[in-house]
Formats: structure tokens, sequence, C-alpha cells
């Protein structure tokens, strides 16, 4: 593996046209405004009951998907870069160092690829929650390390890189780091303190910089260049919403509010071939329900005491297996929406991956993949 060599930081300099709401001290709780209604264009449906399971008990939370023609690739919890020839997995490579047998301890050394992207150049670029941002070579199987985790950028510990999108050119690679307090393993809590130290970053393939684009976000999720590539849409996962952050052009420095009050968590966004954005939710807000995250958003003191009674994995247990995937708009509005109530067939999708009429459909912790024949719906 070959170690980033020369990186420089910086933070951006940006024009004063923040929200009040950054401006809060780091780890205040916040609530959520009542989830919408499942009705109209989030009425509940079976359409992801229409899925097609793949590779059951071959793969385990392939979290995020790529594609170079049909040749498809994505991360798996065990640390690996896989490719994938109609029926047959293969091996492309491992960002991290054995053991990478699931154990909590052993994750970070494991590894934990999330993000995956195509390079123009047929390069893989893929951020991995413990280890950083990754080139691989899916020929050679040669693995560069651009950006390495656990170091300090911008005063803050990269300690949970998340998704990344790369521009046209291979010159800016962008990503998430979800939060400098929680690592990956830690996510509950995360999504527990609503805590706003995810941000969203600049790599550049030519310089080596690594600059801070936008800061104090809670929970920095999916992200995914606009067409001009002059702005990121950004998963702002635990208040249920997407910002659009102005990476280049006279607003560069700037964000405003895509869409929000989404009826769920926001997890991978990707471009849909209508011109919109496919949104995978990782879980949803009940309305008409219950939404255990929403009550909890509104009495902090409640959480210390039920992560004191339970642990993380207990805790999922709470959480309703329902799967949900939106179409938006260019604008963000709503086109339509794909449910699984119960997870029945596809369960803790992540991300929503278009390909030659298809979605494929990634999950952080299920054991498949799913693939949904969009004519069908």
């Amino acid at each position: 593996m070959n170690e980033p060599e020369g990186l420089r930081f910086r933070r951006l300099n940006r024009p004063q046209i923040i929200t009040d709401e950054l401006q809060e001290p780091q780890y205040k709780g916040t609530s959520l405004n009542e989830p919408p209604l499942l009705s109209g264009c989030y009425e509940p449906n079976f359409k992801l009951r229409e899925a097609q399971r793949l590779f059951e008990d071959q793969l385990v939370g392939p979290e995020s998907i790529a594609n170079f023609g049909d040749v498809l690739y994505t991360g798996t919890a065990d640390g690996k870069i896989v490719k994938i020839v109609g029926k047959t997995i293969s091996v492309v490579a491992r960002l991290g160092k054995p053991p990478c047998d699931g154990a909590r301890e052993h994750e970070p050394s494991c590894g934990r690829p999330l993000g995956i992207r195509v390079g123009p150049n047929g390069t893989l670029f893929v951020a991995d929650a413990y280890l950083g941002l990754f080139e691989v070579n899916p020929v050679t199987g040669k693995v560069t390390n651009l950006v390495a985790a656990g170091q300090m950028v911008g005063g803050r510990r990269l300690s949970f890189v998340n998704d990344l999108d790369v521009t046209q050119d291979g010159r800016k690679v962008y990503f998430t780091d979800s939060s400098s307090r929680w690592q990956r393993r830690d996510y509950l809590h995360l999504i527990m303190e609503a805590t706003a130290d995810g941000r969203v970053l600049e790599y550049d393939t030519e310089t080596k910089e690594v600059t801070v684009l936008m800061e104090n976000l809670r929970f920095a999720n999916g992200i995914q260049l606009f067409p001009d590539e002059e702005s990121v849409l950004v998963a702002e996962t635990t208040m249920a919403r997407i910002r659009r952050v102005h990476v280049s052009g006279l607003n560069k420095g700037g964000m405003d509010t895509f869409v929000e009050n989404l009826p769920g968590f926001p997890d991978n966004i990707r471009r849909s071939s209508s011109g919109g954005y496919w949104v995978a939710m990782s879980a949803v807000r009940p309305n008409p329900g219950f939404s255990l995250l929403d009550f909890l958003s509104q009495k902090p003191w409640i959480k210390k005491l039920i992560f004191k009674l339970f642990s993380q994995d207990t805790l999922m247990k709470f959480v309703p297996r329902y799967s949900l995937v939106l179409e938006l708009q260019e604008s963000g509005a709503c086109a339509r929406s794909f449910h699984d109530p119960h997870g029945m067939v596809a369960a803790y999708i992540s991300e929503a991956h278009e390909h030659d009429g298809h979605l494929y459909l990634g999950s952080f912790r299920s054991p498949y993949l799913c693939k949904l024949d969009l004519s069908k719906v």
C-alpha cells in the first residue's frame, strides 16, 4: 500500500452566509419537525419486494455500488473491494489488515469500505470509514492511500470517512467525514447525539491538498456532485434533510437546504437517469406511527439512560426494518418512492445505484445485494 505523500491541509475561507444553526455549540441537542405524512408521493407500496436478492450469504454489507460497463464493484464489511461479473464475485483488493472477522475491535484495522466511485481513468475511488480515501486499480489490485484517516485536518480528526464523488476530469474528490467524535462502529451514538461535527472536504489529486469546505453538519453522509460540478448534495442524516454545498463558482463556501423533513433518514445519494436523484433511507420516520429517533431527539436526557441500559446491537432491534428509496427531481421535489414496509426482501438499504434499467440496492448490514427491474415498478 502506498502511503500519501506531501499532503497539505487548508481551511477554506468561505463567505459568511452560513445559517445561525451552524454557529450553535458543537454538541447542542436538536429536535426534528414532525415527520411528513406517508401519503401522496410517499404513499406506502410494496415495489421494493419486486427486487431480486443476489449473492445471498456470499457478501455482507455491500454499502455502495459502482459500475464500469456491466462490471459492478462494491466494498464489503470484511474490508474487501470485490468485482461482480455475471454470477461471479472476485476480490480486487483489501484495504486493511486481517483479522476481518466482523468483531468490533478488529473493524478499525480491517477497514470498512463505504462509498465507491469509478474515476475517469477507470480506477476506483473508495472511502473507507477508518482508513481514509483510496484509489484502487481494478485490474492490478494496486491500492493507493490518498488521505489517511485518523489525522488532524482543519483542527479536527478524520474519524468517520463516509462517501465521496469525483469530478469528470478526475482532478477533485469531494468526500464526507461524518464525525470527528464518533467512529463508524459507534454510529448509533452519533445518531442519538445528533453531534454537529460532520464535514465536507475536497482532495486535489494534483496538489495532494485537502481542504475543509463545510463543517458543523449533523452526520454528513452521502454526497453527490451537481451536473455543473459547482455544488454537491450532502445527506445530513440525523436532520432528515439534504444540503447543497457550493464547492466552486461565485457561491463557493455557501450552503442551502435542497430538501428538508424527509420521511426517513437519508444515506447515499446517486444520480437517476431522469436527471434527478435516488436517495436511500437508512431508516424511516413513520407518520402515522412512532419514530424512536424523532422521539429521542426531543429528550436528550433519555438518550444517556438508554445507552447505559442497552447495547448498540440491541438498540438496532428497535429500528423498524422498513425500507424506502426516493427518487427526487432535480429541484428536490419527490418524483416517486419505492417501499418494502417490513424489509422482507430488501432491508437496511444504504444506496440505490441505477444501471441499465435496474436499481442495485446496497446495504450497510444485509448479506446480499438487491436488483430491481425499473420497468416492473
